[in-house]
């Protein structure tokens, strides 16, 4: 069955907009976790607009005693700052993503040139602690050979080319391409993630399709549909689709 990890970052978002502690993220975990949802995502950027240092810190002690049922997820570039929270806090996984001047949210994986020799030492550095370390990476077998010649231990597959292509009659090719590349992973020793721009209308064809998905993270559609829908009931909602996913 395929996890879902559901990303709070939104949350953080409409709490910053306001400024003070409302809403809260740990409530916002706590509900989720109350729910059923076996993971926790936060992707904290380093201008912090919406996960701040202290909520991760905040989470993890809300989690700790957690460990065995929910999963915690800290999403980032590889930035020294970031890298010395993700030891200190030593999440479950860490999922490593490039990051572009001015971007509003991840807009590509890694590339398969990308030098291995820094994000090598850096995989290497959290594995030593006993994190598991994704690499996020479009659905192409070169960037999911480099993710395995760097040492990682799964594969995120940026899945927004999917989402844009959902409804369009292209919906078929990409499923293709996903599980082609889902695939290619699990033959070299890499699990595998998918997430972006996954939804409640997306996410049952992309998983009936793409096999061997181990987890999603979900956060901007999850928390969007929560606002009229309710954070618990859109976490089951979200449950129930990944409980009919394929082994």
């Amino acid at each position: 069955m395929t996890k879902l990890s559901v990303n709070v970052n939104k949350i953080a978002t409409l709490r910053n907009a306001r400024g003070g502690d409302v809403p809260s993220i740990v409530e916002a975990v706590s509900v989720c976790v109350a729910a059923g949802a076996p993971g926790i995502t936060v992707h904290p950027r380093e201008d912090e607009r919406h996960i701040r240092a202290s909520d991760v810190d905040a989470i993890a002690a809300h989690l700790a005693d957690r460990r065995e049922t929910v999963e915690f997820n800290i999403e980032g570039d590889p930035r020294p700052a970031f890298v010395d929270r993700v030891l200190g806090v030593r999440p479950q996984q860490c999922t490593l993503v490039p990051v572009r001047p001015g971007e509003i949210t991840s807009e590509a994986g890694w590339a398969a040139d990308t030098d291995p020799v820094h994000l090598g030492g850096v995989v290497r550095r959290l594995q030593a602690s006993g994190i598991r370390v994704s690499l996020f990476v479009e659905a192409e077998r070169e960037a999911i050979a480099w993710a395995a010649s760097v040492g990682a231990d799964r594969v995120e597959l940026y899945t927004e080319p999917y989402a844009r292509a959902f409804g369009t009659g292209q919906q078929d090719r990409e499923v293709a391409r996903y599980a082609a590349a889902s695939e290619h992973a699990a033959a070299l020793g890499l699990g595998v993630n998918a997430g972006h721009d996954l939804d409640l209308h997306n996410l049952g064809p992309f998983l009936a399709g793409v096999p061997g998905v181990d987890e999603v993270s979900i956060g901007h559609a999850l928390i969007s549909t929560a606002i009229f829908r309710g954070l618990a009931q859109t976490v089951e909602a979200y449950l129930e689709i990944t409980r009919r996913a394929p082994a």
